[in-house]
């Protein structure tokens, strides 16, 4: 269907809906009434479609403003035995794909759970399914009533969270029904224990529209995980038929519920991250005795799961996950853009005690002293130091990624007693830490005082793109990325002295009509030539990575100069795409 004109019997805003889509692919939402809105959406996501599923069919249908998604994951063997093992709720999403799920739904009343089981099995049957499965459903936050929205045919990449709730493990129970095997348990038998969470992490950028980032995993720290599979629980006595959908949440008070982390992960440190694929690189799955408890574990875990290398979208999983109005169920789909302003907070000045820190990672980087040897000459044997004294003094220029917001300065001073005397300006003033013991007890950890307290910090040092010129942009400077206890991961770069950029010039200081490729994408659609006149906002090239399509637009109007890309064509970070003339 792609009429505009029937659109007035279901009303504005709908949703354009690939029928083969998945993962958000092949979805729009049409909020502008405006033919031309329309049609744009409708190509976009037809062009997607056909790229990711090889059909550009779509449908469209009235778009529920406040809904939840909430899910029911099935399973069905050849004997006619159908069972439900409860329902997820997947209703945060970016891009109309998960980013966390959890299990059970928060906010259910058994009746509700029961119906809605009921319908999924109703489903299941009615297709004679085999296997396992997803019967999603949208509920209306507003109304409390619930439609059937499509059904998975497959495990699905939250099923980890079912898995902690029952204490199954759903590929076996896919082996035995591919066996020709009943279902290991009936209704009546599957538990229901605790409550569970799964965080999806992704290689993107959420403070630039969660657009997706390739490149090499410099760094990568994880969590100690607790579990591989679910932990198992005891046995349930089967429940009356007339209960069967409406499990006991107290069953199993009775037994101790320990917390539980696992990590799924498809990456390794020293991995690429290409461009050609879903830019999802691992799965956080937590499990507590109820919803506080699995709040809680998810937060500790993203705290010590550490990516350098790429954009991530871990410290943004970390807000939402304590999010009060998270924190108190209030869900829907519309979440991220409902709570923006919270999810997004301006981005303090690091303190000073972090910038001491960075400075002194630099220092002692620098100014390390080669391994003892018993016939090694003082030439070789120590550091750089003076004649006049063996006083060290350095001056250290740090900023943030936002190249027009004033450097911070920090002076290191050390003395023969191997301790350092540190002032830290920065637009608050001064901040003096005198006498601070310090070493490196590995390459990406120093280990310092600071204020009487002792501090195990991870540093890592990224290096600047290799064939980028220096310059007075961020991008081509390095980078120290600090995970430091009680902290958000906080990134500085490290300004480029005056004389290298005497050296190298400025040369990638930008006309403000330039167009550049936000990410290593292909060019789908170049919808401009030289000499047209383009307003503000107008699309002018079409961009897909990671099978995500992503439309730039004019952020000026004129004339366009010059076209450095063409259709089909590989593009990498940073490329000049489109030159627009400013008008006068």
């Amino acid at each position: 269907m792609n009429n505009y004109n029937a659109n007035p019997t279901i009303g504005f805003p709908v949703l354009i809906k690939a029928i083969h889509g998945g993962g958000g692919k092949g979805m729009r939402i049409v909020s502008d009434s405006s033919e031309s809105a329309f049609y744009e959406a409708l190509s976009s996501a037809q062009r997607e479609s056909l790229k990711a599923f090889g059909n550009d069919t779509v449908l469209i249908e009235k778009y529920i403003e406040r809904p939840r998604h909430v899910e029911v994951q099935v399973f069905a063997d050849t004997h006619g035995n159908v069972v439900s093992l409860w329902e997820r709720d997947c209703s945060v999403q970016r891009r109309n794909q998960k980013i966390i799920e959890e299990a059970p739904a928060p906010g259910l009343s058994p009746e509700l759970r029961n119906d809605l089981s009921t319908k999924a099995i109703a489903a299941a049957k009615a297709v004679n399914y085999v296997g396992a499965g997803t019967v999603e459903f949208i509920f209306d936050n507003d109304t409390e009533k619930f439609y059937f929205m499509e059904m998975n045919t497959r495990l699905q990449v939250e099923h980890p969270v079912t898995e902690m709730v029952t204490g199954l493990d759903l590929v076996d129970w896919q082996l035995q029904v591919a066996a020709g095997n009943p279902l290991p348990l009936t209704q009546g038998s599957i538990p229901l224990v605790g409550h569970a969470f799964e965080a999806r992490i992704y290689a993107e950028n959420p403070r630039n529209n969660f657009l997706p980032d390739s490149g090499s995993l410099l760094y990568l720290s994880i969590p100690s995980p607790t579990h591989v599979f679910a932990p198992e629980y005891p046995t349930v006595p089967a429940r009356s038929s007339t209960f069967d959908l409406q499990p006991s949440l107290t069953s199993h008070d009775s037994i101790t519920i320990n917390p539980s982390l696992r990590i799924e992960q498809g990456f390794l440190q020293g991995s690429q991250i290409g461009v050609f694929y879903d830019p999802m690189i691992a799965k956080v799955v937590v499990h507590g005795k109820d919803r506080t408890e699995a709040l809680r574990m998810l937060r500790k875990a993203l705290s010590e799961y550490r990516v350098v290398g790429v954009s991530t979208n871990i410290e943004f999983l970390q807000t939402l996950a304590g999010n009060p109005s998270f924190v108190d169920a209030e869900l829907e789909t519309g979440f991220i853009p409902k709570h923006f302003d919270e999810l997004f907070p301006t981005i303090e000045e690091p303190k000073p005690e972090l910038l001491a820190q960075a400075a002194l990672f630099i220092v002692l980087r620098d100014h390390t002293s080669p391994p003892a040897s018993s016939n090694a000459s003082p030439w070789t044997s120590l550091t750089s130091r003076r004649f006049g004294g063996d006083e060290y003094e350095r001056n250290i220029t740090l900023q943030t990624d936002v190249a027009t917001k004033e450097p911070f300065t920090v002076r290191v001073v050390s003395d023969a007693s191997g301790h350092f005397n540190i002032t830290v300006k920065t637009s608050a003033g001064s901040t003096m830490f005198p006498s601070v013991p310090a070493s490196l007890s590995s390459p990406t950890t120093l280990s310092s005082t600071i204020n009487s307290e002792s501090l195990n910090t991870t540093i890592v040092s990224q290096a600047p793109p290799p064939n980028v010129p220096v310059s007075t942009n961020p991008i081509t400077m390095e980078r120290l990325h600090i995970f430091a206890s009680g902290h958000p991961k906080t990134t500085l770069v490290v300004s480029t002295p005056n004389w290298l950029l005497s050296l190298g010039g400025d040369v990638l200081t930008a006309a403000k009509g330039a167009l550049k490729a936000p990410m290593p994408s292909l060019v789908v659609d170049v919808r401009v030539k030289v000499g047209d006149h383009v307003e503000v906002g107008q699309a002018v090239v079409v961009l897909e990575s990671m099978k995500t399509e992503t439309v730039l637009r004019a952020n000026t109007a004129g004339i366009v100069k010059a076209i450095g890309c063409k259709n089909g064509e590989m593009v990498e970070e940073g490329r000049e795409l489109v030159d627009i003339e400013q008008s006068d």
